[in-house]
């Protein structure tokens, strides 16, 4: 069955042609839209919101349609990526207070590591509870870390990952929403196959 999938669009360049790349590598079949508006975002089966930028400027971003892009979150499968997974909380602390689009539990903090930030690199996870996102992935695979912020949250974690011996939350599960705070479409084929089983969802 054709599936659209929407990559939120948040005004800059970001890793949107990336994660459409890797989409469209999955299969050739699937339609891949932006959505910068409420249009846009009712042809979606599934939404991704991609991960690069702040906290501020992508909820900034998303406030024409923040109501009608939660409910949808709510609806529709959703991955969120790095930035993405981070706007889903109920708040982020990068350059000021902002708030978040609500659907998880918990707020973003710096990473208190005494090591360099951003962390920039590869990455084991630490699956700590079964997964869909996670199908035929294990603890061998590695992943590309790039980020300054992590979420916290008590409820919905699937999987760990650590740097600078601070473990930090590296995938969400709840329902149907998904959220990693690695960039799967530049973490090779394991990256891949976290993006197909979103797919597949």
């Amino acid at each position: 069955m054709s599936q659209t999938i929407g990559i939120m669009d948040y005004g800059y360049a970001g890793n949107i042609f990336n994660i459409k790349k890797s989409i469209e590598g999955i299969d050739a079949g699937l339609k891949v839209t932006l959505i910068r508006d409420k249009k846009s975002l009712d042809v979606t089966d599934k939404i991704i919101l991609p991960g690069v930028g702040a906290y501020g400027d992508a909820m900034e971003a998303v406030e024409p349609i923040k109501d009608e892009l939660t409910d949808a979150i709510r609806k529709k499968p959703t991955l969120g990526i790095c930035l993405g997974m981070q706007i889903l909380s109920e708040k982020g602390y990068e350059f000021g207070e902002s708030e978040g689009l609500g659907i998880f539990e918990g707020e973003v903090m710096r990473l208190p590591v005494k090591g360099s930030v951003p962390h920039l690199g590869w990455a084991y996870l630490d699956i700590i509870r079964p997964s869909r996102i996670l199908e035929g992935i294990t603890e061998k695979d590695s992943f590309y870390f790039m980020h300054s912020y992590e979420l916290i949250n008590y409820k919905d974690v699937a999987g760990l990952s650590i740097y600078c011996e601070h473990r930090f939350i590296s995938v969400v599960e709840n329902g149907n929403i998904f959220g990693v705070q690695f960039h799967p479409e530049k973490s090779r084929q394991s990256g891949l196959k976290v993006m197909k089983n979103f797919i597949d969802v």
